[in-house]
């Protein structure tokens, strides 16, 4: 197992290299890793895994029954989806099938609802219904006045993000996957058969490459040759309502969806909070994860429309992340066989829920391209830390507080976390190297009071650990 942040990279020669350790980029470390024989680098220019859109999406366990019929990336969502749950079960991921409702409220919408779900047949998705306005306000009795109907799909879900990319990487790194993290790629080339990168930490070699570098796919893409698209970045702001609004929303519910992507929504979290967002906002700056006091107003408004009674629920936070469009439809995953290169590009947001799908189409692409992989074998399996409120968090388990006391001392009020389980973050496979990597991991710091009452505690509890 390796794992390293600092100092010079390894002189040896990979098999397949991967920029970028999203969660596309670590569930592809983590099929290659099913191939014993390979030598595998996972690198990513931030100091932990997840950092870019993984970690700021909304957290949706899509059935695909709105993507493009016939598109790679219906397919790929479609089996991804199908993948990722029962991977979530095995792993201990977080997953609420609450389903969604796609409001309507207007004519032209309510029209718009029976050929959603004849598109929804079309990608093989067949339990979809049309609500009456009766039938919708008794299912969601907190929505505003005037919606007209909706389209019922039962199969979407909510998950937990950040654990799904850990777990991923994790199982990766323990059969043998070197994660190198804070690894800016500036350069890239390639002779006799070997990709050279040159990054902040010096320089590494492979004989393989995949590009999942996310919004900088283009500019990967680019250097080594390719001008197939251009990441335009789509930031997304989002708020995060308190635990006490949970009881407002019982679905995930969506606008119906326009050409800019699926507007603004209102779902519940895994956690027990409420989301509200994202706006859909082109940029130019691929770092411009700055909320704004517009985009906010904007969702505060759509949001009082859609469920009234969140006006005078709390804040617990609010988020911005950067989606990759580019100016194609479809995901943008090209084999490129003269240069022993794939380029993984365009992936939005279902990329969490396509991301098992995505990994195994680019092994089977890597292997057409020359990859000799050898025999594959089941990973042994990984139990992440199950943060859903559907679970008690281990200081409400009586048997793990009686075998180590540690899990019974709070840290975290708000949200329920132990010393042991802090502890168990900061002596992981890939352990935090900050505050908010903790937070991700634990939760502490996320709740309520945003760690104005335990942020001195966790924080002497990082530093201890040599954080």
């Amino acid at each position: 197992m390796t794992v390293t942040a600092e100092g010079p990279l390894p002189e040896r020669t990979y098999d397949v290299a991967i920029v970028g350790a999203g969660v596309v980029g670590c569930a592809i470390a983590r099929e290659l890793a099913r191939h014993p024989r390979l030598g595998v680098a996972l690198i990513d220019a931030q100091d932990d895994v997840g950092q870019g859109t993984s970690k700021a999406n909304t957290a949706i366990l899509h059935t695909g029954f709105d993507a493009s019929p016939g598109s790679l990336e219906a397919r790929l969502v479609r089996e991804g989806s199908r993948l990722l749950a029962a991977y979530a079960t095995e792993s201990g991921i977080p997953v609420e099938e609450t389903g969604a409702l796609l409001v309507a409220w207007d004519e032209e919408q309510l029209a718009a609802l029976p050929r959603l779900a004849e598109k929804a047949e079309r990608n093989a998705y067949t339990d979809t219904r049309l609500l009456g306005a009766g039938e919708l306000y008794a299912r969601e009795p907190h929505l505003g006045p005037g919606a007209l109907g909706a389209l019922h799909v039962p199969g979407e879900s909510i998950i937990c993000p950040w654990t799904t990319t850990l777990a991923y990487a994790t199982q990766a790194v323990r059969a043998g996957v070197d994660l190198h993290l804070n690894t800016h790629v500036t350069q890239a080339s390639r002779e006799a058969d070997t990709h050279t990168l040159t990054t902040s930490r010096g320089t590494l070699r492979c004989r393989l490459l995949v590009n999942a570098a996310g919004l900088h796919a283009d500019t990967l893409d680019r250097a080594l040759g390719h001008d197939d698209f251009t990441v335009t970045p789509r930031r997304g702001q989002l708020i995060v309502h308190d635990r006490l609004a949970r009881p407002l929303v019982r679905h995930i519910l969506l606008p119906v969806p326009t050409a800019l992507g699926k507007g603004v929504l209102i779902a519940p979290t895994v956690h027990g909070n409420v989301l509200l967002g994202p706006t859909a906002e082109d940029l130019d700056d691929k770092g411009a994860t700055d909320s704004t006091a517009e985009g906010l107003a904007l969702l505060r408004e759509k949001g009082a429309r859609i469920l009234p009674a969140l006006r005078n629920q709390e804040v617990t936070a609010v988020y911005a992340g950067l989606r990759a469009a580019t100016e194609h439809e479809d995901y943008r995953i090209t084999a490129h066989p003269g240069q022993a290169c794939v380029t993984v590009g365009g992936i939005r947001s279902t990329g969490l829920t396509a991301s098992l799908a995505i990994a195994a189409h680019v092994v089977a692409l890597l292997t057409d391209t020359g990859l000799d992989a050898g025999p594959a074998q089941d990973l042994p399996p990984v139990r992440m830390p199950d943060l859903g409120e559907t679970s008690p968090r281990p200081c409400r388990r009586p048997e793990l507080v009686a075998a180590d006391p540690e899990y019974g001392t709070l840290v975290c009020h708000c949200e329920h976390v132990s010393r042991g389980e802090i502890r168990d973050a900061l002596t992981s496979t890939i352990p935090p190297r900050t505050l908010e990597g903790l937070r991700r991991r634990t939760r502490a710091r996320a709740g309520r009071c945003q760690g104005f009452y335990c942020g001195a505690a966790v924080r002497q509890l990082f530093e201890e650990a040599g954080g």
